[in-house]
């Protein structure tokens, strides 16, 4: 049974779909049993899964991140056992990633105050940037041996997980599927970096966290951008995956009440044939609305960069998502000067110190037998240290001269994330074991679960050395709070990120946006905001008459009747302005705009008239 839950979770997150609750179920049915009699002795059965970093503390922490973009999966034939999928394309930002987690871990180790007497270690996973992989590793974390089994040897099977909190994943689609397996058992998950607004269901993820804010705030913030800026016709193009998918509906939607009408909506996700990729470069190329808001994960948008740029700049706006719109990786590359002028909505910046000086001293000599290291060492130098046709490797490269993803501390929006999920979970655990001691006899043994760590979490409230003060609301999101992110280009040629804005969710609705216009830099290098719309105001003495077929933004003017005049320019979202009136000697030929809303012509959320009434 366990066999065929694990190939039915792995089949939906293939195919994109959050795990199924009569799954979750399955596996719960499965361990259960196990657990029910505490005499049953189990053993490991098939490969163990291994962390690729881990360190053994007096309590330890998982983690899982995408140290690898890829994961080579094969069809087994059955005929023999499986091997273990190999992983492809090292990604250094999730390293960096990593490496802050242990750095994080040894400043509170190395601390007076947080968790005396105690250390912390870990245990770091890798997904491939694969949701099943991911599966694989909470399983492994939820399962791993503690500080004094052995995995050759049988253990109870009643025992705790040896980890009291799991730090992860990147991804929306991974974090839905490690929190769906790990929820029922009531063993926390914080995500640095998942956004999708799904993950604050409590029913479906009862234990899930995130330092970063929900995509709930985000997508609306944008289309309150847009509309700030008076584009009310723009293109849209998102992942395809509970990222894109979930934040761009939660766009359109708002979108739809800002009066914004959106002429196209692509999806597509980086695994795409390159003539999906083509297709989509046609409809942008294509369409005449000239704003593009991209609501796009970094790995997506990266082969649409590449396609866009075959043909040269196409001379639009983009707005963008946090989950690029301060990639340094793009503004670096000046294939992408396109996208000079881009704005959005990004995590805001922090700054660790210390944390520069501890990932220049990563070295292969930590752990000689760390292959993950290894290769590191080897895609950062572009050395091998088997020789061959490669740049021998020698260890005499120095990290500090280097200048990539990983070295990289001038943009640590994300990565503070990560440094604040584990100080979460040590500020939980630290408050646990306060009451613990006061409420335990001194001669007996402190004994703390997952479960425990989880009700804390819940109450945790702390401030971190960023100055942020970190609290968990019901649905376990924090406060969100956003840059206004402006690219600009210097004299030098190069594209850096300006904070030009500020969005936070924590003050009255109108004033949670404040900007300074003056500062905005738009495509092209244009002080002035582009224009977007499909229909210009009708001048004086015309009405609108909307096309038909066409969105509520798109019409054409029409003079009015005799001894009818217009001289207001309406909201561009309702139909109905910009109409005539009778002269002041004329009676009044059709029913004044105040009539019943009821009765008024209704916009679907595209935008089109429905003529249906509102009950």
């Amino acid at each position: 049974m366990l066999l065929s839950a694990l190939s039915d979770t792995a089949a939906l997150l293939k195919s994109g779909m959050a795990l199924r609750t009569d799954v979750v179920l399955r596996l719960l049915v499965v361990v259960m049993r196990g657990m029910a009699a505490p005499a049953t002795i189990c053993s490991l059965l098939g490969q163990p899964a291994l962390p690729l970093l881990s360190a053994e503390g007096d309590i330890n922490i998982g983690a899982v991140f995408g140290l690898h973009r890829n994961a080579l999966f094969k069809v087994h034939p059955f005929t023999s056992r499986p091997e273990k999928t190999p992983c492809i394309s090292f990604n250094p930002r999730e390293f960096q990633f990593a490496q802050t987690l242990i750095f994080a871990l040894e400043e509170i180790n190395n601390s007076s105050d947080l968790l005396p007497g105690l250390s912390l270690g870990y245990q770091v996973y890798d997904s491939c940037s694969s949701a099943t992989l991911a599966i694989h590793s909470a399983l492994a974390l939820m399962n791993s041996p503690g500080p004094e089994d052995s995995l050759g040897d049988p253990s109870s099977c009643s025992r705790s997980p040896a980890v009291l909190g799991i730090v992860g994943e990147s991804s929306s689609t991974s974090s839905i599927g490690i929190s769906s397996l790990v929820g029922p058992f009531s063993i926390p998950v914080i995500s640095h970096f998942a956004t999708c607004a799904c993950l604050s269901n409590r029913e479906k993820f009862p234990s899930f966290f995130r330092t970063i804010p929900s995509d709930f705030y985000q997508s609306r913030a944008l289309a309150k951008l847009v509309k700030h800026f008076g584009w009310n016709w723009v293109g849209v193009v998102n992942s395809n995956n509970d990222y894109g998918n979930n934040g761009m509906a939660t766009f359109m939607e708002a979108a739809w009440h800002e009066g914004v009408c959106v002429e196209y909506q692509e999806s597509i996700y980086r695994t795409d044939p390159r003539e999906k990729l083509l297709e989509t470069v046609r409809v942008i190329r294509r369409a005449t609305a000239r704003v593009v808001v991209l609501f796009l994960g970094l790995g997506d948008l990266i082969p649409l960069l590449n396609e866009l740029a075959l043909e040269g700049d196409p001379g639009l706006q983009w707005v963008g998502s946090e989950a690029w719109i301060t990639a340094r990786v793009l503004a670096d590359n000046k294939a992408y000067g396109f996208l000079r002028g881009a704005v959005g909505f990004a995590i805001r910046n922090a700054r660790l110190d210390g944390l520069e000086g501890f990932l220049d001293k990563v070295h292969p000599s930590q752990a000689p037998d760390n292959t993950l290291l290894r290769e590191f060492w080897e895609t950062v130098f572009q050395c091998s240290y088997e020789g061959g046709s490669s740049t021998l490797c020698t260890g005499a490269e120095s990290l500090a001269k280097l200048k990539n993803q990983y070295t990289d501390v001038s943009e640590l929006r994300i990565s503070s994330k990560v440094y604040t999920a584990v100080y979460a979970i040590a500020h939980a655990l630290h408050n646990l074991l306060t009451d613990l001691k006061n409420n335990t006899d001194s001669g007996n043994r402190l004994v703390y679960t997952p479960q425990q760590v989880l009700q804390y979490l819940k109450e945790v409230r702390f401030r971190v050395k960023t100055g942020e003060e970190i609290w968990f609301d019901a649905n376990g999101d924090v406060v969100a709070c956003y840059d206004l992110v402006n690219w600009q280009q210097e004299e030098d040629g190069t594209l850096q990120f300006h904070a030009v804005g500020l969005y936070d969710s924590s003050m009255p609705a109108e004033q949670r946006f404040t900007f300074n216009q003056g500062k905005l830099v738009w495509v092209g290098g244009q002080a002035e905001a582009p224009a977007a719309v499909c229909s210009e105001s009708c001048p004086t003495g015309t009405r609108k008459a909307v096309q038909k077929g066409k969105p509520v933004c798109c019409y054409d003017c029409v003079p009015c009747a005799e001894g009818e005049i217009s001289n207001i320019t309406g909201p561009l979202s309702d139909p109905l302005s910009d109409s005539c009136c009778p002269g002041p000697d004329q009676e009044p030929t059709h029913k004044p705009l105040t009539e019943p809303l009821s009765h008024r012509p209704a916009l679907d959320k595209h935008g089109l008239l429905s003529h249906q009434k509102r009950h």
